[in-house]
């Protein structure tokens, strides 16, 4: 009889690595969560501390937050449909995944992917009511694609957030 071989150990995915090097410890909670809504945002940065304050002020404390170029854009017009199909999709995997029931649908003053301000010819009154207008577009695409879902919509600025009336005929979940 040869030795006895010792119990084999489960290996884990750092004994399956070359090189682990932990760069950051950080304790996150591992149980799922039901988001308090999803936010469909620009990536630009100038916005993003004043816009997450905004949230957690407005109870938005848990967030999946959909970000590209534009924010809510690429649903009242994409340049691509594939981008609104995008969106779209994610939206669909928040209220899967979870049980999201609010929208917020986000954009922003000077975004370089409506072409800035400069695209306004400096008017931050038309650029605000054509803002406006794009995003009662990307409510309705949100509306006819989740019929249930509350919607809500900002425009970020330089000095606030602001939050521009939707039409009633949106119906009641918007808000």
């Amino acid at each position: 009889m040869g030795a006895s071989q010792p119990p084999r150990q489960t290996p884990t995915i750092k004994e399956n690595l070359t090189i682990v090097n932990k760069l950051f410890h950080f304790n996150s909670p591992q149980e799922q969560y039901r988001a308090d809504a999803a936010v469909i945002w620009c990536f630009d940065h100038r916005f993003d501390s004043a816009f997450r304050e905004f949230l957690r002020q407005a109870g938005v404390h848990r967030m999946d937050s959909i970000q590209a170029a534009g924010g809510a854009k690429n649903l009242a017009s994409a340049e691509r449909e594939s981008d609104r199909e995008f969106i779209l999709e994610q939206l669909r995997i928040s209220i899967r995944l979870h049980a999201t029931q609010r929208v917020i649908l986000m954009v922003h003053s000077d975004c370089g992917a409506y072409g800035g301000l400069a695209r306004f010819e400096g008017d931050r009154s038309a650029e605000f009511e054509y803002l406006s207008g794009e995003l009662q577009r990307a409510a309705e695409v949100v509306r006819r694609a989740f019929p249930s879902l509350r919607i809500e919509t900002r425009i970020a600025d330089f000095e606030g957030v602001w939050a521009p009336e939707l039409p009633a005929e949106l119906g009641s979940a918007c808000a």
